[in-house]
């Protein structure tokens, strides 16, 4: 039997957090990741995340999952704690030895096998909340657990209709996995998000600076604004010419700093010479509705400050040979 019941503790990220309407999402999802080379050999790998935190790991060489935080195990007991270590334990033994046996009843399936499973839910309120269980298999979506029963994805392979006959036929699994979905899950995440609300409630400022260099473009330049530093994740960047939206803005992927705050860059091609007015505008939670805007050397706003610092220091030149004359 398939004993489905990698649930807590593998996770896939995703997360959106809306800090100034204090509504904060925090779902928890698990990836694990199974490799079968041949007949005789096989890892399994876990990662947990609440939202963007990783909070759990799990190696194919250790009998125990890990603590990532230090609040990583949340509300739960030790005794409660180690309760869920030993099904897991049980699970992946079972589920190693299970997808051998698969490979022996299928003859459309041969090694190197691989298999991902993301699991885990998102929890709205106090008694509300979504699971979910999704298996891959060679990268490709192929069945889920909706509800009380596993359901073969609409691309799936024909030979999913066997094995989820085989999972749904085993009451046990049924039940076991609806518990961990529904019950042990969001009550693990409501003790998550109050034992690290401290961590999940920091708000961190980004930093903004730009750069420019050439353009694949002949004749162009490429503006590029830099920012970094921020958290959470979410965060709105555009150039910007006066208050019109350059819509040929290109933003790059989330990349993440080793103090666990974010960065990314937007960049804007223009032709040399019409770079004159343009700003970057950055908007994120942790501003407070206070944008921040960086304009390019050339801007207007780059002038008027020029000029009036020009001002200040021929006004201080003026007063200190006034001041000199004075005391001669």
């Amino acid at each position: 039997m398939w004993n489905v019941l990698c649930l807590l503790f593998w996770v896939f990220a995703w997360v959106w957090v809306q800090s100034e309407a204090q509504q904060n999402n925090f779902p928890f999802r698990c990836l694990q990741i199974s490799s079968f080379p041949n007949s005789s050999s096989s890892s399994t790998d876990g990662l947990a995340w609440l939202g963007d935190l990783q909070t759990h790991r799990w190696s194919n060489a250790s009998d125990t999952i890990d603590f990532v935080k230090p609040w990583s195990q949340g509300k739960f007991s030790d005794q409660q704690w180690e309760q869920l270590q030993r099904i897991f334990q049980v699970y992946r033994f079972s589920f190693t030895r299970d997808i051998q046996e698969f490979v022996k009843m299928l003859p459309n399936i041969h090694y190197p096998v691989e298999i991902q499973m993301s699991a885990g839910c998102d929890v709205y309120s106090e008694n509300a909340s979504k699971s979910f269980f999704y298996v891959a298999f060679q990268g490709e979506y192929i069945l889920s657990f909706q509800g009380t029963s596993f359901q073969k994805a609409p691309d799936a392979p024909s030979w999913t209709e066997l094995v989820i006959k085989v999972l749904n036929g085993d009451q046990g699994t049924m039940e076991t996995l609806q518990w961990l979905l529904n019950d042990i899950c969001p009550k693990f995440v409501h003790g998550l998000l109050e034992a690290g609300k401290a961590e999940l409630e920091k708000q961190e400022k980004p930093e903004v600076w730009l750069s420019s260099g050439l353009s694949p473009k002949h004749g162009h330049l490429q503006l590029v604004c830099h920012v970094s530093g921020f958290y959470p994740k979410p965060v709105w960047v555009m150039w910007m010419h006066g208050e019109q939206e350059q819509n040929s803005t290109q933003t790059s992927d989330y990349l993440p700093n080793a103090d666990e705050t974010w960065y990314l860059q937007a960049t804007l091609d223009v032709e040399a010479g019409k770079e004159a007015g343009l700003a970057c505008c950055v908007k994120h939670s942790s501003l407070r509705g206070q944008n921040k805007i960086r304009y390019g050397k050339h801007s207007p706003m780059g002038i008027i400050f020029m000029a009036v610092l020009v001002g200040l220091v021929l006004i201080c030149a003026g007063c200190y040979v006034i001041y000199t004359k004075k005391h001669r």
